[in-house]
């Protein structure tokens, strides 16, 4: 499966409302795009590392199971949260689009 677009992310600490416990890489969080209700759900699948605690920020690519839904609305820079339920639970930025039909048309 090719990735939709790889991203910089940081976990919240606990302390923050984030996880108390470590997630792996292939961790499944909702994901939800400031511009949009839509909530989908990404697979983070981490860079050089298979572990993330919480309070760190990994470099990770993510794929989205909402590609028709997102099509064309996607760019560089775009931030986003993740989330378990109700409960923000970390950040993050777009760096890279990698899935084209995702980026925003200019």
């Amino acid at each position: 499966m090719t990735p939709d677009f790889k991203a910089t992310l940081k976990y919240n600490t606990h302390e923050e409302g984030g996880r108390s416990m470590p997630a792996l890489s292939g961790y499944r969080p909702d994901i939800k795009f400031d511009f949009d209700e839509m909530i989908t759900c990404g697979i983070q699948t981490f860079l050089n590392k298979e572990k993330v605690y919480p309070g760190d920020i990994v470099e990770a690519v993510i794929n989205i199971f909402s590609v028709p839904h997102f099509k064309g609305r996607l760019n560089k820079g775009m931030g986003f949260t993740f989330c378990e339920g109700p409960n923000i639970i970390g950040t993050g930025i777009i760096d890279e689009i990698l899935n084209q039909e995702l980026r925003t048309i200019d």
